[in-house]
Parts: structure tokens; C-alpha cells; sequence
């Protein structure tokens, strides 16, 4: 561990944001490579006489940050680690990394089946990182969840945050394409959730470089439409949820109103389109018969 003046710290990421870059980003950097909390930091600038220390040096987390800034490389990989909700993840160019808006998903889950201690079947498919499965398993220990990816590397990263999320055992993980890994649970589920690739083709080619250079195409790109995927998953659902079992999809901002049709066409009810808190129809989810 080094030594060093909180004077020196707080120049540094001065001079750091001058550069370019956002004050969330370098908390991250900080955080998770420097060792240095937000709090932290945030508590000893009041009084900066004092000392903090840091597991890599500021050359170190320099290059880091110049790197983020001159390829656009996004901070959460060169780090190996994201926050998000209460979870410290490891992430890779494997996995997507997961975003804010997404952590919605959890309250969505919580306000359906409440604070509920029955026992229950869940299923995410396309876990990636497994944030979502992840947090529900740790959240509903009586719950039993399967997450799938089609990437096996995926995989090992999301059992890897699992082992090292908890203490717990009741989620496990299958490797194939959506509904495939499942063909055991066929009509067992009480939930199926996924965030799936629904970036339609006009606007993937338009994506920042740092989303499209970096983050796995196969966790973005849904096809022409964008509903590529969306309407497998709607489609074969029926056969895997119990029956009044629940669908929650993440989709694109504009196609709430598709994946209403979608749902409607499959024969499921309660459906209703979930805004997020920008206000975009982020989720759209439906209860089969």
C-alpha cells in the first residue's frame, strides 16, 4: 500500500477530469483499482490534511485513465469490475456490461411476487454478467434460478460473480441458446426474465464506439427488427412458464408497443409496458393466461 496526501489525490483527479471524462467514471477507476472509496475520498476532503493509501500508484491509474480517454475503451473493462445495484461484478469484453436502467428489472420482480417467502422457480436467459440473477437469488434465498448464456465464457464469468457474491447455492447455470438449456423445466417456471440483444441494425451501426468497438456484438444486435430475439423468447415461453406465470423482457425504447402485440399474440395477460426512470418503456412484461 502507498502512502499519500489527500491534497495529492484530489489534484490528481483534477487533473485527471480536465483531461476528459466523467467524475463516475474516475470514482470507478479509483475505487476499484486505486482502492480509495467515494466516501472516502468525499469524508477526508473536508479536512485535507490527512493521508489515504493506495493499493496502485497514480502513474499506474494514469495510463488507465489515459487509455479509457484516447481509445474509448470503457473504464468497467479496463478495471475488470462494475457496480451495480449492491454487487461488485467482474466484467470482461465477454459479457455486457450491465447498466443502471436495467437494475429496475429487481424492483419490477419485487413488486409482482412481494416480499414472498414461498419457494420459486425463476429462469434468466442470456445472463451475462449474471447481475440479474444474481441479485435475485441473494435477494429470495427460498427461490431457485437457473441462468443460461449461449457463451460459455459468460458463464464462467457469472458463476464466478455468483461464488464470489455469496455463500448460497440456489442458482445454477446452463449453457445453450434461450430456451434450449431448459428443456427439463418445460412448463415449471413461475418467472422467466430476459435483457436480450434488441439493438435493431439502422441503429447498431450508430452506436458509440465505445459501446460497438468494445461490448460483445452478440449481447447487442437483435436482428433487423431488433425483435429478433424477443419474439423467440415470446414465442417458446409458453411452453416452459407454469401456467400464470410471468415474462419480463428489457427492450429498446421504441418497441414497447411491438412487444405488447407480441405477448398479446401468444396469449398472455396483464401485460404492461414499464417505464424507466427517464420515462421510456424500458420493460415490457406479461403473465401467460
Amino acid at each position: 500500500m502507498l502512502s499519500i496526501s489527500v491534497k495529492e489525490i484530489l489534484f490528481w483527479k483534477k487533473t485527471q477530469l480536465f483531461k476528459g471524462g466523467d467524475h463516475e467514471s474516475l470514482a470507478l477507476l479509483l475505487d476499484s483499482v486505486g482502492g480509495i472509496s467515494t466516501s472516502d475520498l468525499n469524508s477526508l476532503s473536508i479536512n485535507p490534511e490527512g493521508n489515504l493509501y493506495l493499493k496502485k500508484n497514480l502513474e499506474f491509474l494514469e495510463n488507465i485513465w489515459n487509455e479509457h480517454l484516447l481509445n474509448s475503451s470503457p473504464i468497467q473493462y479496463l478495471c475488470g469490475i462494475t457496480f451495480w445495484r449492491d454487487l461488485k461484478l467482474k466484467v470482461t469484453e465477454k459479457v455486457l456490461i450491465p447498466r443502471s436502467e436495467t437494475e429496475l428489472i429487481i424492483d419490477i420482480v419485487s413488486k409482482i411476487f412481494g416480499n414472498s417467502v414461498q419457494k420459486l422457480l425463476f429462469a434468466e436467459l442470456g445472463t451475462g454478467s449474471g447481475a440479474i440473477s444474481i441479485s435475485l437469488a441473494l435477494a429470495n434465498p427460498l427461490w431457485y434460478g437457473i441462468a443460461t448464456d449461449i457463451d460459455q465464457d459468460a458463464l464462467e464469468i457469472a458463476r464466478e460473480n455468483f461464488i464470489n457474491s455469496s455463500q448460497q447455492s440456489n442458482l445454477k447455470f446452463y449453457c445453450g441458446n434461450w430456451w434450449s438449456p431448459l428443456e427439463s423445466f418445460k412448463g415449471k417456471l413461475d418467472l422467466a426474465i430476459s435483457n436480450p440483444p434488441y439493438i435493431p441494425k439502422d441503429t447498431y451501426e450508430k452506436l458509440p464506439k465505445e459501446v460497438k468497438n468494445f461490448e460483445p456484438k452478440v449481447a447487442l444486435f437483435g436482428g433487423e427488427d431488433g425483435l429478433k430475439h424477443i419474439r423467440e423468447i415470446i414465442q417458446k415461453a409458453p411452453l416452459f412458464l407454469k401456467e400464470k406465470g410471468w415474462l419480463i423482457l428489457e427492450n429498446h425504447f421504441d418497441q414497447g408497443e411491438k412487444v405488447k402485440q407480441l405477448l398479446i399474440e401468444n396469449k398472455f395477460t396483464s401485460i404492461e409496458i414499464v417505464k424507466d426512470l427517464s420515462g421510456i418503456g424500458r420493460f415490457t412484461i406479461g403473465r401467460y393466461k
